[in-house]
Order: structure tokens, then C-alpha cells, then sequence
């Protein structure tokens, strides 16, 4: 029984006399705002640590939530791990395990033979995973929520991820600025990763604002994936100036702290149109990151390339995120430093609304018990990861691309690269196995695979690894041929 079913047979006793009318309240399930940051580094927060970039509404967030300081992502680039938010599932399992499908970004956008037609047509073809998967919007709608989709979201139309609205329509974008591709020859095609929902938070937050008005006393799910702080790091001076003429923070981080700070203030913007309608009590907040980002000194201006370290990389600095839940009267304000992982997430949200998903298949936890401070975690738990180049060979066959996997368990992360065809493991980050204290050694530099002393625990941590996924059999997924 959904919660509409609920409340009209409540409301049915009601009228007979045998409930009292307060009841009502307490079985509407909560409003549910994502607040998603765009190639944010882990501990590019002041409630990380970090006391030169300016997160007061992310900080002030933070004060009010469950705090999972060390969040792991399934992988380090956008667009496979917002589809582990949508889907609850790592990028083997949901198959979006890449940002471009067939024949990859560079063929797409340069090639002049390549039309608007064929380059949509390519694009649309991989929609077919989030399409066969139960995704949270789907299930959300069809217990009564309304599902607003803004900012990032490369599975096309927003009604592919199942939706109610939304702002991004897989066409060409005359509302931002940044959402638009032009062909080598010429025609102009949506990017792929937005289209005009890349203009929330850069350039407006009125969507946001109206779909709340309309959902009246309608359960809602905000989307809220903005461009930020993602390149180009062009905020407007009000968050540049801050940072002038401070000579403590390199220059190639200014850019992006800035970046930091809009994105923040349109965080306190959000956050202030729940709590001015008096919805605070009803509504759920669960900030994450899709990936993280260190800029390199690599390249001069606003746009620096990313660190090697950072987003596309097995390390911590490209997989590791804060996860914040906020739910007044619900969750208690703490610190969680257990891992967990954004496979989490999913389980999480359905669990706060009422319904059931542990037949769904999903891999991952609710956290939701031990924000509420009702079940602690389990601190020897592992997590997991999985790295791919941005573009696939192929559809429906990760196992072909994968590049390196990961597990942490308690102090120690193993990496494991994979080659294929006789080439070096993509991008040549590693090119043997490693073994990390990611707490004594953070950034990854003491590779301890041949200290005789970790030998047991290598041995452990590969065979977690292979129990977890060892790439082979890709028969679960849509199998789709390559142009």
C-alpha cells in the first residue's frame, strides 16, 4: 500500500471517530532534495577541514546532518556515477560505465562527416540502460511524488531516468550558455551532459522555486545536479573577490574556489526556499559529489586541467566524497567516519519514504538507521570501485574497457589495474598492483605490495575484490553492436 492508499483509509477511520487527525501528518512520507556537487574535491569543504575556500551554507548544512565523512563514489567521472545515484547500482551492473558511447567524443564532435542526425541518433542508443533498470524518480513517481530533474543529466530527456519534469530535453539549448556542441561541420547538437538544465544555479534558480509551488501537498524529489564547481571556473566577481590579492592560496585554486563559493550560495538559496514554506521538518537533504577534482598547475587561466590525482583516477582524491543527511526531527547531527559508499544512497531515500527495495537487487545499505542513531555501522566494511576510460568501445560490455578496480577496507585500499589488447592499463596511472594506507599516506605515494608484512592483508583484499566483480560475463545488460 502506497502512501496515498494509506492516507485516504486513514482519513476514512478519521471521519469515523477511531483516529485522531494529527495522524495524516505523520504518515506523509518526506520531500527529498539532492543536492549534487560537480567535480568537487573531498575535502574542498570548511566542514572537511578546509579553511580557504567559503562553504558557510554547506557548512551550516553540515551542522544540521548525519556526516559521512568518508563516502566512497563507484567511479571518478560524472556520468557513470550520477547513474549510480539514479540506479542504487555500480556502473557494471547499470551499464553506463562511460561520459560518451560509440565511437567516442572526439569522432563525435570532429569528425565532418558526423550530422546532428547521426550524432543524436549515437547518443540515444545508450539510453536503452537507464531505461531497463528501475531507477529512484521512477520508483518515487509511482508511490505519488513529483520528480523535478535539473542540472547534470546525460541519460537524455529527463523522462528517460523517469522524471515527472524537467529541464533537460536532449536538444539544443537557447537558456545556457553551456549546454550546446557545435559539429565539425557546423550543426549545433546538445552536449550531451545537460543541455539546458546546465543553466540552473549558473544562471537561474526559478525552476526550482515554481516546481515547489506547484507540487502544493504533493510528496516532491528535487534534482539538483548544477554545473558548479565544474570548469569553466567564470563565476562572477562577487565570488572571484574574495580571493584577490590573498597571496596563502596558490593561484590555480583561486579560480575554483570561486567556483566553490557560487555553488555554495546557490546551496543557501535552495536550502532557504524549503525552510521559508515551512517545509523543513518534511523534507530529507542528502548532499554527495559525483566525482572529485584538484586543479593542476598544468594550464594558466580560469579553465586548469584536472590533477592527475584527481577526477578520471582510481585515487581518493577522484573517488572520495562527503555525504551530508539532514532531516529535522529525524536524523541526528553527527559525525559518521565509517566508509561508506554512494551505492548507499538509493536504499537510503526509498527507506526514508516507506518503500520497500530490498528485492530490488541493490548493493548497497540504508543509512538511514545509523543516522537516526538507532544501529552504528559496520567499521570493517568494504568498498568498491571501478575506473573506465570516457569512452566506450562498446555498449553493454564494461568488462571489455575496464580500466582499474578498487576495494577499501579499515586503513588499507587495494588497486588492481587491467590491460587489454597488450597496452598499459588506461592513462597508465598504475601498471602493477598497489597497495595504500590512504590514512597515512592520502595522496597514494607508499606503494606497499611488496612489504612482506601486508601480504595477508593483499591476499584478503584481492579475493574481496574478485567476490565482489571479477570482469567477464556481461550477459546481464542490453547487448547493442557498435556502429
Amino acid at each position: 500500500m502506497n502512501w496515498i492508499s494509506k492516507l485516504v483509509s486513514l482519513n476514512v477511520m478519521i471521519v469515523c471517530g477511531s483516529e485522531v487527525p494529527t495522524l495524516a501528518a505523520e504518515i506523509r512520507p518526506p520531500n527529498i532534495v539532492m543536492i549534487i556537487a560537480d567535480d568537487q574535491g573531498y575535502d574542498d569543504f570548511g566542514f572537511m577541514g578546509n579553511s580557504q575556500v567559503s562553504t558557510p551554507h554547506l557548512d551550516r548544512l553540515a551542522a544540521n546532518s548525519a556526516r559521512y565523512v568518508n563516502g566512497y563514489l563507484p567511479t571518478s567521472v560524472c556520468r557513470p556515477s550520477l547513474a549510480t545515484l539514479l540506479t542504487g547500482l555500480y556502473p557494471h551492473q547499470h551499464g553506463i560505465h562511460f561520459n560518451h558511447p560509440p565511437p567516442g567524443f572526439a569522432r563525435l564532435s570532429r569528425d565532418e562527416s558526423m550530422t546532428a542526425e547521426q550524432f543524436e541518433r549515437l547518443r540515444e542508443r545508450a539510453m536503452v540502460f537507464i531505461k531497463s533498470v528501475p531507477t529512484l524518480p521512477r520508483l518515487l513517481a509511482e508511490h505519488g511524488y513529483q520528480c523535478l530533474q535539473t542540472g547534470k543529466h546525460w541519460e537524455g530527456h529527463w523522462r528517460n531516468a523517469g522524471f515527472t519534469r524537467g529541464m533537460t530535453t536532449a536538444r539544443p539549448s537557447a537558456g545556457s550558455k553551456y549546454g550546446n556542441l557545435t559539429l565539425a561541420n557546423m550543426d549545433v547538437v546538445a552536449h550531451g551532459n545537460g543541455d539546458h538544465g546546465l543553466a540552473i544555479g549558473r544562471e537561474t534558480m526559478q525552476p526550482i522555486e515554481e516546481f515547489i509551488d506547484d507540487c502544493g501537498d504533493l510528496p516532491f524529489l528535487v534534482w539538483y545536479a548544477p554545473f558548479l564547481p565544474h570548469t569553466p571556473h567564470d563565476s562572477p566577481e562577487k565570488f572571484t573577490r574574495p580571493f584577490e590579492g590573498n597571496s596563502e592560496i596558490a593561484e590555480h585554486l583561486k579560480p575554483y574556489y570561486a567556483s566553490i563559493a557560487q555553488f555554495d550560495d546557490t546551496v543557501g538559496q535552495l536550502v532557504t526556499m524549503i525552510e521559508q514554506r515551512g517545509l523543513t521538518d518534511q523534507t530529507l537533504f542528502l548532499f554527495v559529489s559525483d566525482n572529485g577534482w584538484k586543479p593542476s598547475k598544468d594550464r594558466a587561466g580560469s579553465d586548469y586541467a584536472p590533477d592527475p590525482h584527481a577526477k578520471r583516477s582510481p585515487f581518493d582524491a577522484g573517488v572520495r566524497t562527503p555525504v551530508l543527511i539532514r532531516w529535522d526531527g529525524q536524523v541526528t547531527p553527527t559525525t559518521h567516519d565509517e566508509l561508506i559508499s554512494s551505492v548507499d544512497v538509493m536504499p537510503t531515500l526509498l527507506d526514508a519514504v516507506g518503500i520497500e527495495w530490498t528485492d530490488l537487487s541493490l548493493p548497497g545499505i540504508s543509512l538511514l538507521p545509523s543516522a537516526r542513531g538507532e544501529q552504528d555501522l559496520d567499521p570493517q566494511r568494504a568498498v568498491f570501485g571501478e575506473i573506465y576510460p570516457g569512452d566506450a568501445s562498446s555498449l553493454g560490455h564494461p568488462s571489455l574497457d575496464i580500466a582499474y578496480r578498487f576495494v577499501r577496507q579499515g586503513e588499507l585500499k587495494l588497486i588492481v589495474p587491467h590491460s587489454h589488447n597488450g597496452e598499459s592499463p588506461w592513462r597508465s596511472y598504475l601498471k602493477r598492483e598497489a597497495l595504500f594506507n590512504v590514512v597515512s599516506d592520502p595522496v597514494e605515494t607508499q606503494n606497499l605490495i611488496d612489504d612482506p608484512g601486508h601480504a595477508d592483508s593483499e591476499g584478503r583484499l584481492c579475493k574481496m575484490l574478485d567476490e565482489w566483480w571479477t570482469p567477464s560475463d556481461d550477459s546481464h545488460l542490453p547487448q547493442l553492436d557498435s556502429d
